[in-house]
């Protein structure tokens, strides 16, 4: 098992990643372009991988695109882009 840590910009949220991810996606439809602001939104997948809020998990908040599957979790001080389990049984780190 490999250990990743991560935090928020302004680093009120940090947080744990354990386990390994399953892939990397480059996404270029609208929505990532959106979401992100650039060319793509870069993603790693896991449906094995375990997340655990060390911090700020209250500052934590997530908004799903209506009619899709499209989500993005975030911090809500700052607005870096976090870790997301809203699909359920998948792991999705930005």
């Amino acid at each position: 098992m490999t250990d990743h840590f991560g935090s928020c910009l302004c680093g009120t949220v940090s947080f744990e990643l354990t386990g390994d991810f399953d892939s990397f996606y480059l996404c270029h439809c609208q929505h990532c372009q959106k979401d992100t602001g650039s060319a793509h939104a870069a993603n790693l997948f896991s449906q094995s991988a375990k997340l655990a809020w060390r911090s700020g998990a209250d500052a934590v908040t997530s908004f799903t695109l209506p009619g899709t599957r499209h989500n993005k979790s975030f911090c809500k001080l700052c607005g870096s882009a976090l870790p997301s389990t809203q699909i359920p049984g998948l792991l999705v780190v930005p």
